[in-house]
């Protein structure tokens, strides 16, 4: 399997400096960013697989980030991770698209997991799509590919 395109987003450094290492050791690596602002930039220059985003932040918070990434990008799978949420919070980013809603703090392996499941969810989206398009079925493609706008 290819290596996933993993993009990390926390205001809180310390924390997402730590987890980046603590998925590095277990072969996944990412970019890491400090801020929404960033991390639409980020998402601008390179197009990840799979966005690790917290909600909490100055200047744009992370509902905003779930908002604009899937508008652009709705092939990208988001996984909330957020120590400031709650149930009406989770309700709205899964109706705006998110993969998975995690509370800090959460198991490194968890998280992994649906990491990895996000990605393969993404993979197996496209190779569907693509099947369609190689026999000439190209509006069920694109309805795949745009079913999770």
């Amino acid at each position: 399997m290819k290596k996933i395109k993993l993009l990390l987003v926390d205001d809180e450094e310390n924390f997402v400096n730590t987890l980046a290492e603590r998925l590095k050791m277990r072969d996944v690596p990412s970019k890491v960013v400090y801020s929404g602002e960033e991390a639409l930039e980020a998402v601008k220059s390179e197009v990840p697989d799979v966005v690790v985003l917290d909600l909490r932040m100055p200047g744009i918070d992370g509902m905003e980030v779930l908002r604009k990434v899937r508008q652009t990008n709705p092939d990208v799978r988001i996984v909330i991770l957020t120590g400031h949420g709650n149930e009406v919070i989770e309700e709205e980013a899964k109706k705006l698209g998110a993969f998975h809603y995690h509370k800090k703090p959460v198991e490194i392996d968890e998280l992994l997991g649906t990491v990895k499941k996000a990605y393969r969810e993404k993979l197996e989206d496209a190779m569907v799509a693509a099947t369609f398009a190689q026999a000439g079925a190209f509006d069920e493609a694109h309805e795949i590919l745009d079913e999770e706008k």
